[in-house]
């Protein structure tokens, strides 16, 4: 059966909601009251520390609370955020308390972790050279995906189709896989994938390094962007984020990069990017480069270069990363001085705010997709924090001083009752009254035209709409087209020009017919 893909999380799905549902009025950030109210939570096993290097909260609103984290060791474990416990509490019992669960998925460290399938399933991509796929609740491996030749730095889920996604590997490839293509009917599944893009961003300078740096041909970060068919991936040989058709996958479509050309010579020097990551409508595209910088591309103009340019954090490594808030507003950014960082995307030349509270080096970062104000930063320290902006700093984006103009339907019960109320007691009448209101000069109906904008008594003045107490001329097919809230926009020859409140009228009156028969 084929996957009928959602409309909701892509660009142009978010347009058909908003014609479909209308415009909702989201919250905006105030980044001047920020705490680690939710949670602060030591990565250990054993009583022995290991350091994170993954986030992914839940993306489902019912599930949105739980943090997924994995490590070092090759441990996920889930915790949840919503506990609320003692500051006086030591970080060894919020952890236990909030742990909800806690396994050994791989050998080797688990660099990406990734939630699918409504967050019934969760992606781990490990140095072990393999993807596994896990029940999450069950805590039960149900498939063993292999293929790359290098630790998997990176996993991408697509946006509508759970059962696709894209990795990235140290092997210098991306591949997409399929989770319906697999083989092996008992226990755990294997899998192989679908298509494999070698030697994605390579470099003929190659070299292995320190924890923290990497071979010059990896594949450090990949998306799968949401249209749906496109594939961006970066590396760390250079600066440069490309872009591929996963209907064709013989040559990169396109490709960003900053222009070095207005660097100094110091800056000149090439350098890898860590991490990638998109706004949930995926216009915005943000790129966390190795020379100090966040680049955020707008995906509609990618030969423009970077829209915008962010600086303040110290990416020392190819384990600091950051992420686009949900609603693209802010990005929050890992660094090497211990703090963590946001700014608002539409100031990029302001300081960021910074967050203070871990002791080395802050890493993987996450937003929650569903909870406003809700973020979580790990370390080297083996914490997690999780941050929350109180309530009362959020603000609604529909401010007083936010004047917006929209054409909306007025229910069928709240016309009934303006129609009670400026009948005075018509129910009351006799039916002698409908005459009456049926006449256009009836005071129900002068109440009605009273009501109108600036705009509207120009029209009037111009001749654009009928004056008062003149009738139009009808017949049989205009009477029919003039009750479909159709005739306004289209109307038909017969008809003299009418507006969205004649449709209304029209209604008025028969509701008043119909209480009067």
């Amino acid at each position: 059966m084929a996957h009928r893909p959602s409309c909701s999380t892509s660009f142009f799905g978010e347009l058909r909601t908003r014609e479909i549902s209308g415009f909702k009025v989201r919250q905006r950030l105030y980044l001047g009251d920020l705490s680690i109210d939710a949670g602060d939570f030591i990565i250990e096993h054993e009583n022995n520390p290991s350091p994170p290097l993954a986030l992914s909260f839940c993306k489902t609103s019912g599930k949105s609370h739980i943090l997924a984290v994995s490590d070092e060791e090759g441990f996920v474990s889930c915790y949840d955020t919503r506990k609320r416990l003692s500051c006086h509490s030591s970080c060894w019992d919020k952890t236990a308390e909030a742990k909800i669960s806690e396994w050994v998925a791989h050998e080797n460290a688990i660099f990406d972790i990734c939630w699918i399938k409504d967050d019934s399933q969760l992606l781990t991509a490990s140095g072990d050279q393999t993807i596994k796929l896990w029940n999450a609740e069950k805590r039960k491996c149900i498939g063993l995906l292999t293929g790359h030749t290098g630790s998997v730095k990176s996993v991408s889920s697509h946006s509508s189709n759970p059962e696709l996604f894209v990795s990235g590997s140290r092997d210098g490839s991306f591949a997409i896989w399929d989770l319906r293509c697999k083989f092996g009917s008992h226990g755990v599944s294997r899998l192989s994938s679908t298509s494999v893009v070698k030697e994605a961003h390579s470099s003929s300078h190659g070299r292995r390094t320190r924890r923290g740096q990497a071979d010059s041909k990896s594949v450090t970060s990949v998306l799968y962007l949401k249209d749906d068919i496109s594939i961006a991936s970066a590396g760390a040989a250079d600066s440069v984020v490309k872009f591929w058709d996963t209907r064709n996958l013989k040559s990169n479509i396109s490709q960003a990069c900053p222009d070095i050309k207005s660097f100094s010579k110091k800056e000149k020097t090439r350098h890898g990017i860590s991490s990638l990551s998109q706004d949930t409508n995926g216009v915005l595209l943000a790129a966390s480069c190795m020379d100090n910088r966040i680049y955020l591309y707008d995906v509609l103009h990618l030969s423009k270069g970077p829209k915008k340019i962010f600086n303040g954090s110290k990416i020392t490594s190819f384990y600091v990363k950051s992420a686009v808030s949900p609603d693209g507003s802010h990005i929050l950014s890992g660094s090497g001085d211990g703090n963590a960082y946001i700014w608002r995307v539409d100031k990029p030349e302001s300081a960021p705010v910074s967050l203070t509270g871990h002791e080395k080096e802050v890493t993987a970062v996450a937003w929650c997709s569903t909870e406003v104000g809700k973020l979580a930063t790990s370390s080297d320290d083996y914490m997690v924090h999780v941050w929350n902006i109180k309530k009362e700093s959020c603000i609604s984006t529909r401010s007083p001083c936010s004047l917006r103009k929209r054409v909306t339907a007025t229910p069928t019960k709240i016309i009934r009752k303006l129609n009670l109320e400026d009948s005075n007691g018509f129910a009351d009448a006799s039916c002698t009254s409908k005459k009456t209101m049926v006449n256009s000069s009836s005071p129900s109906r002068s109440k009605f035209e009273e009501c109108s904008t600036p705009e509207s008594f120009k029209k009037r003045k111009l001749g654009l709409f009928p004056a008062e107490g003149v009738d139009m001329q009808r017949t049989p097919d205009s009477v029919a087209a003039f009750d479909s809230p159709s005739s306004v926009l289209n109307p038909p020859s017969s008809l003299k020009r009418r507006t969205i409140r004649d449709y209304f009228l029209r209604s008025h009156e028969s509701i008043k017919n119909h209480f009067c028969d």
